[in-house]
């Protein structure tokens, strides 16, 4: 399939796909040598919402969950089978747990979500509070 991505895109949709990372992917394909690390966040992010970027990714993703022969169900084996090492060797498990589920996010079976706030919690969408009274004379 074709997404007509300008080279940078699909640079930037390759080092994703490799780093898991937006703000890697966007300092690799696009010049941010003198972008602030929030300008890069910003414009990685851009990048991100672009319907023909998310596309490809989710080709790539696909294609390589299928090379590897990732699927749900050996994501959840693994994990079954690091928590039987954790009852043997509780240090180990750690580290087995982190591996898979980074496998799981790099493939785009596991997308991690934030809700984005503004200072202590506020929204990022100014809030009018409107008082409304009434003049009694």
């Amino acid at each position: 399939m074709t997404f007509d991505l300008t080279p940078k895109q699909e640079a930037f949709a390759q080092a994703y796909i490799e780093t898991g990372n937006a703000s890697e992917a966007y300092r690799r394909s696009y010049n941010a040598s003198n972008m602030k690390e929030e300008t890069v966040w910003r414009k990685a992010k851009e990048v991100m919402d672009n319907g023909k970027v998310t596309a490809r990714l989710h080709e790539l993703q696909a294609a390589a969950a299928i090379k590897h022969e990732v699927t749900v169900d050996s994501l959840v084996k693994e994990l079954e089978e690091a928590r039987a090492i954790a009852i043997s060797n509780p240090r180990a498990v750690s580290a087995a747990v982190s591996a898979t589920m980074g496998k799981a996010k790099l493939l785009g079976l596991i997308v991690e979500k934030s809700e984005l706030t503004g200072k202590d919690g506020a929204p990022l969408v100014p809030v009018l509070n409107v008082s409304l009274s009434r003049n009694q004379s």
